[in-house]
Order: structure tokens, then C-alpha cells, then sequence
């Protein structure tokens, strides 16, 4: 007797938002890698889409003590992606950890996001994107939430 695994039913085990929410992650990884790159070789960054990188980046909100927020930035997605993984195989410890998580980012995002506008008074291209990236996670991981909740199992 041998058993046959249905390709159709491991598919259903795997939560694609959380998939989607994963893949989203690593675009965040690399814009706060690349901008961990930068700070630490201490390069000047192109800004092409708005004027104000330098300003925003050399600015004291951009390190927590000599540690590069950037930095930060990218421990924090790199678990994002690792927890939506895990919450995409429906391992029901990562769900919460994720929600956890991409709350403070969240909350970090909009405080940064005001200290551009009325502090700094410039914008950084590379934290908008960061900022997209973390609100586009938020909204998935959200919606990611309530579809698992009225899903009949």
C-alpha cells in the first residue's frame, strides 16, 4: 500500500498572502540593505526621484547611538520575511510574532515619515519606499488575518 500526496491539497496548506507578504519583505531587505551599505562605507546617496536623501540620512534620526537605522530597518524585515514563511506553512506561533512585529514598524514608519515632513523638512526616496513597502505588508498581513478567520476548516 502506498500513500499518494495530492498536489492539489499541499497547495491549499500554504497561505498565499503570507506568501505574497514574504516576497514583499525582500523588497523592503534590499532598499534597507543597500541603504546600510551606504551609511556604513559612508558613500553619498543619488536621490533621482526627490531632492533630500543626503539631508534626511545625515540627520541625527538616522542612527540609534552609531548604529544606522537602516540597519534596524533590515533585521526587521529579514524576520518579516522569515515569519511570513512560517505563517505561510501555517505555523501558528508566527501569525501573532508577525502582526507584533509589523505593528511597531508600522508605528516607526509614521514617526519617521513626520519627522521628514516637520522636522527634517525633506524626503528620502529610499524611507518612501521603505514606508510603502512596510504599509503594503501591513495591509496584507491584515487582510491575511481576517480571510484565515472566516475560512471554514
Amino acid at each position: 500500500m502506498s500513500a499518494k500526496v495530492s498536489t492539489v491539497d499541499s497547495r491549499q496548506d500554504i497561505s498565499w498572502p503570507y506568501l505574497i507578504a514574504a516576497l514583499v519583505s525582500l523588497i523592503g531587505l534590499g532598499d534597507a540593505i543597500y541603504l546600510t551599505v551606504q551609511d556604513l562605507t559612508v558613500q553619498t546617496l543619488r536621490c533621482t526621484i526627490v531632492s533630500g536623501c543626503n539631508e534626511v540620512l545625515s540627520s541625527p534620526y538616522a542612527h540609534i547611538g552609531s548604529f544606522p537605522l537602516a540597519a534596524l530597518g533590515a533585521i526587521a524585515y529579514f524576520t518579516v520575511f522569515s515569519l511570513s514563511i512560517l505563517a505561510a506553512f501555517r505555523y501558528p506561533f508566527a501569525k501573532p510574532l508577525l502582526a507584533m512585529l509589523l505593528a511597531a514598524m508600522f508605528l516607526t514608519t509614521l514617526w519617521l515619515l513626520y519627522l521628514q515632513a516637520f522636522v527634517i523638512h525633506h524626503f528620502c526616496q529610499y524611507c518612501l519606499l521603505s514606508a510603502a513597502v512596510t504599509t503594503t505588508l501591513t495591509v496584507v498581513v491584515l487582510i491575511a488575518s481576517r480571510v484565515g478567520r472566516s475560512r471554514v476548516i
